[in-house]
């Protein structure tokens, strides 16, 4: 079975020279679920930005399903691979949760009915019923990571990127995105947590790597 993520020899360094990855190799599957833990400034979001063609490597292959990941566009990565940002404020533009979730599915050649359908299924998903009508930056921010969560898998990507998801969450909401993403697992959609949080990476990754003086360990 070909990977559905490959990397192969990946070196990256900033125009400063300054090296952050060192001939990383990481192969991973559609449902692969795994914890990329590391400390500050090791080089994670780095990596993550690498997988979703944000970065380009110094040296080295990065492939998406058998082709290099700077082969497709912008949109077509997006659709295949979701990227939720440590801060989830980044992400939000519209001027309700449910105009949230729904925005893409309309350029996307939905009717307006299934796009109602659609989010009502995964304001309910994501426990955000309530909050439908309310202004994105007004909700907790555990709310905004399960808001950031429900836009993305609104276009049903393959796999998912999140950056940090628990920073900054009490015991409660922590659980919650627990749940989210346990549900996502069940689903079959795959993803990468990155993360200092190991046991929140523990309950939810079947496997984990650490990245070390710019080498996965």
């Amino acid at each position: 079975m070909s990977a559905f993520i490959d990397l192969e020899q990946v070196w990256f360094s900033w125009p400063s020279g300054r090296e952050v990855l060192r001939g990383v190799d990481l192969t991973l599957q559609r449902n692969d679920t795994l914890a990329l833990m590391g400390s500050n400034g090791s080089g994670k979001t780095t990596l993550g930005k690498l997988i979703m063609g944000l970065l380009q490597p110094t040296a080295g292959k990065v492939c998406l399903d058998g082709r290099p990941v700077q082969e497709y566009s912008l949109a077509e990565r997006g659709r295949r691979v979701g990227y939720v940002f440590q801060n989830p404020e980044r992400q939000f533009f519209a001027a309700s949760v449910a105009d949230e979730i729904g925005f893409a599915l309309g350029f996307r050649g939905f009717s307006p009915a299934e796009v109602e359908e659609r989010v009502a299924e995964l304001l309910a998903f994501f426990e955000l019923e309530q909050y439908a009508q309310a202004f994105p930056f007004h909700l907790s921010h555990g709310e905004k990571q399960r808001l950031a969560l429900a836009a993305v898998m609104a276009l049903e990507p393959e796999f998912i990127i999140l950056d940090e998801p628990s920073t900054g969450l009490d015991w409660a909401r922590k659980n919650k995105l627990i749940k989210a993403l346990e549900g996502i697992r069940e689903r079959g959609v795959g993803y990468i947590i990155i993360s200092h949080d190991h046991e929140f990476c523990r309950r939810l990754c079947r496997s984990a790597v650490t990245l070390k003086g710019g080498r996965l360990t």
